[in-house]
């Protein structure tokens, strides 16, 4: 990753984080043209959002590392994996490229660009989920890039949040520029932005938490040349 030119990765971030919202959103308008029931509904835009995700990361990882989260660059940040201007840049090509995704969603199904949501989600027990998400999401990646199993991580980034929809209250945004970019689109997948604040704050004590958690249990990374067979 540390190879490509700071502007290839970025495009790769933004790029990669603008289909990945067009997928969550797009699949949850879709989803709820096609049934009224709910549930199936959100089975629908889960395995749409997961199945897309993971071909997203096989894709750019090479890249940028596919990041697509600024929970995921803050962390990568702590760990010394990126540097301080590199990941302030990142944030803000998937800041912005979410929200292009958003409005594309959108414009694909004949809705106006830009339609803040009313959706609330800001009980307590959606907060603290959308912590757990995180810290989850999180833990799984780093434990797995830091154990030199980074060709793995795609279908277990995928797998997990095929079931985080299921089992959290939230639905698991787990990444802050999902949720802000969420605020453009009064759909299944929206959130009102007078919720953002409380995912957010969840979202980052769950990266700080993961820090530290990372940090215990796998306190250095894998040495590559650990992994090559004294055969090969």
């Amino acid at each position: 990753m540390t190879a490509n030119r700071l502007e290839s990765r970025l495009a790769a971030e933004f790029v990669g984080t603008a289909f990945l919202l067009a997928t969550v959103v797009g699949s949850g308008i879709m989803a709820e043209r096609l049934s009224d029931d709910v549930g199936l509904q959100l089975l629908e835009n889960a395995f749409a959002t997961a199945a897309v995700l993971t071909a997203l990361i096989l894709a750019f990882a090479p890249i940028s590392g596919a990041h697509f989260n600024p929970a995921v660059t803050l962390v990568d940040r702590a760990l010394g994996g990126i540097g301080t201007t590199d990941a302030v840049a990142y944030v803000l090509a998937q800041v912005s490229g979410a929200s292009i995704g958003v409005m594309a969603a959108n414009a694909m199904f004949d809705l106006p660009l830009v339609h803040v949501s009313e959706k609330s989600r800001s009980t307590g027990p959606e907060v603290f989920a959308e912590g757990i998400a995180t810290l989850g999401l999180l833990i799984i990646i780093f434990s797995m890039v830091r154990a030199g199993k980074g060709d793995g991580v795609a279908y277990a980034v995928g797998g997990y949040i095929a079931g985080a929809y299921w089992f959290t209250s939230s639905t698991s945004f787990a990444n802050p520029a999902v949720t802000v970019a969420r605020t453009l689109s009064d759909t299944f997948a929206g959130i009102a932005p007078g919720s953002v604040p409380g995912f957010l704050i969840a979202q980052l004590v769950a990266a700080v938490a993961a820090i530290g958690l990372i940090r215990v249990l796998r306190p250095e990374p894998v040495d590559e040349a650990d992994l090559v067979s004294p055969t090969d």
